[in-house]
């Protein structure tokens, strides 16, 4: 027998709060019952959120789309500022703005919080974030956890993660298959970095010496508000362009890791090439800050941030004119950023094609053009 302690070890001792946890839920119960609907069932706090799909009986033959996905080390930005109320969008939008790319509508979503001390205020202040994300999405907050790891995560650090599901018709599925020589690329603005890239810039500031506090006039605010400026919520926009009877989408593509070539060539099929002008949008000035600040390469950074295409339609030359409109009705900027042609094997003006990405043997993207700049 080993050496037994003088005085009895509780949870407590062993740095778990179970007490600071239901604080936490108390605290973020009215934002996570905001985001249920009518199809929610059982309330909150059950071992399982439920939701009533008895609307799928109506489907000919409903898909499940899932998605998981976190929001990387922007979590760090916001543990650095000491501001945890914006981050859920961020996570949100990485989740559920890729279920909406197969043209799923969203039923559900959980998230998983990690952290190394529960502290109420902050936890609540992350599922309130997620909860307005998803009340924006329509995607009900059906459950989550939050998971005290004192000894392995820092007491003022914690990761966040999320999944989402969604559903949709089989014929009326979003992707390669759809998309046709002749479509147009229809671009839509990202709100900034969004939650890719952050090991890149949290190196570059690092190595630069710039603080979080410090304010640049380009910016027109601070490097930290600027890092924090959530993720660009694409779903209502998404839906509508779906819905839209003078729309004929083909497919989305969500710009996220890899950048604006790599996800767009996993949504066209063998056989077409998409030529994208960089000339046709001007790239916000949070990235010619990184380059500049780092010396990244160009084709370092477009392979890396999105350099402010957030997401991209895939429609018919002829619903173009539409397509814009119905997303600039929701208030972000969009704009033509290319065509999808035959491909004929040519190299870019700077090299090869990009083909083959994120492990699809699809189509390719050509790139073209110099990147205009503020």
């Amino acid at each position: 027998m080993t050496d037994t302690p003088d005085q009895p070890i509780t949870y407590a001792d062993a740095g778990v709060d179970t007490e600071a946890g239901d604080r936490a839920v108390e605290l973020m119960k009215a934002a996570v019952r905001g985001t249920h609907t009518s199809a929610v069932v059982g309330g909150f706090g059950g071992f399982a959120g439920m939701v009533d799909v008895s609307a799928l009986k109506d489907y000919r033959r409903p898909l499940l789309a899932t998605s998981t996905d976190g929001v990387g080390t922007k979590v760090a930005i916001a543990q650095a500022m000491d501001v945890h109320d914006t981050i859920g969008h961020d996570l949100v939008g990485m989740v559920v703005d890729d279920i909406v790319v197969v043209g799923a509508r969203p039923l559900l979503m959980t998230d998983y919080i990690a952290t190394g001390k529960v502290v109420p205020e902050r936890v609540a202040d992350i599922v309130r974030g997620i909860a307005e994300a998803c009340s924006i999405v329509g995607a009900p907050l059906l459950g989550g956890e939050t998971a005290e790891h004192p000894g392995l995560i820092a007491e003022d650090e914690y990761d966040v993660a999320g999944a989402a599901t969604g559903v949709v018709e089989a014929d009326a599925v979003l992707g390669p298959e759809r998309v046709r020589s002749g479509d147009v690329l229809v671009a839509m603005a990202a709100s900034g970095l969004h939650s890719n890239g952050y090991s890149l810039v949290r190196r570059v500031l690092q190595v630069a010496g710039w603080s979080l506090e410090r304010h640049v006039p380009e910016l027109g605010r601070t490097v930290g508000e600027e890092l924090l400026e959530p993720t660009r919520l694409y779903t209502p926009a998404c839906l509508d362009l779906i819905d839209d009877p003078a729309v004929d989408v083909h497919a989305f593509t969500h710009v996220t890791g890899g950048g604006l070539a790599a996800n767009l060539a996993r949504v066209l099929p063998k056989g077409l090439v998409a030529d994208v002008d960089r000339s046709s949008w001007t790239v916000p000035p949070v990235f010619e800050m990184v380059r500049e600040l780092g010396q990244v390469p160009w084709s370092d950074l477009q392979g890396t941030l999105n350099l402010g295409v957030g997401m991209v339609a895939v429609v018919p030359a002829g619903s173009a004119d539409a397509t814009l409109a119905a997303v600039r009705a929701h208030g972000f900027d969009s704009w033509v950023l290319g065509t999808v042609k035959e491909d004929d094997g040519a190299p870019g003006a700077d090299g090869e094609a990009v083909r083959g990405t994120k492990g699809v043997d699809g189509g390719a993207v050509r790139l073209h053009g110099a990147y205009r700049t503020s």
